[in-house]
């Protein structure tokens, strides 16, 4: 168990998988993220140690197939779109938060905020970073499905990546504006709630989730809450 995941399960998971369960890892992949994501506070350090995690026992699972190079890839490419989904969750998770303050008046002044909508920002990078990470860690034959992989979202980008940069230009915008707005009491009591900021989206996004709950025993059997 490591950063929430159970990587063993995961390993399995890739190990046993065939050409055509790409979709079925996505999936697996996308509520093992969530439900580790749920378990902690939603700090760029935490999400970036759980796609690692993941990254880790996809690779170690894909390794251990058996199947030929491009269908390794495939299982790869299934991998990192299922981590792009749990981002995309935790981006909407960040709006919701976000949200909330804009509408009490607190502006990019407070650092917590200020914080969260940088972050924002880094959402693309950090998940190139720890595809070539697995990259560089890779054997000789699955680094090169691995640097297909990262070539293939280099060029296309995220779609995680995407709107998180989208949210964090909109609420630069909106919270340069906020404090003209707000009234004193609410502002107060906004700029206190601020101070625990990621805690608070991380229970933005296990009221907001309904993955898990949803999910098929092979995803659950995948993550565990720490």
């Amino acid at each position: 168990m490591k950063a929430g995941i159970d990587q063993d399960a995961l390993i399995e998971l890739f190990a046993s998988a065939t050409a055509k369960q790409g979709e079925q890892l996505r999936t697996a992949v996308t509520q093992a993220t969530l439900a580790a994501l749920q378990g902690r506070e939603l700090s760029l350090k935490n999400i970036r140690d759980v796609l690692s995690a993941v990254s880790k026992a996809a690779s170690a699972g894909a390794a251990q197939s058996g199947l030929p190079q491009m269908d390794v890839e495939n299982l790869l490419n299934s991998a990192v779109a299922g981590m792009d989904d749990a981002l995309l969750k935790a981006v909407d998770a960040n709006r919701v938060a976000l949200q909330q303050f804009v509408d009490q008046g607190v502006g990019l002044q407070e650092k917590q905020l200020k914080k969260a909508v940088d972050d924002l920002d880094k959402f693309e990078d950090m998940l190139l970073g720890v595809v070539k990470k697995s990259a560089e860690a890779a054997s000789a034959q699955l680094g090169a499905s691995w640097g297909h992989v990262l070539e293939k979202l280099q060029a296309g980008g995220s779609v995680s990546g995407a709107q998180a940069a989208n949210t964090a230009e909109q609420f630069a915008q909106q919270m340069q504006s906020a404090m003209r707005d707000s009234r004193a009491a609410g502002l107060k009591a906004a700029q206190v709630l601020a101070e625990s900021y990621s805690a608070l989206v991380s229970g933005v996004l296990i009221g907001m989730s309904d993955a898990i709950k949803q999910g098929g025993a092979p995803a659950k059997s995948a993550a565990r809450k720490k």
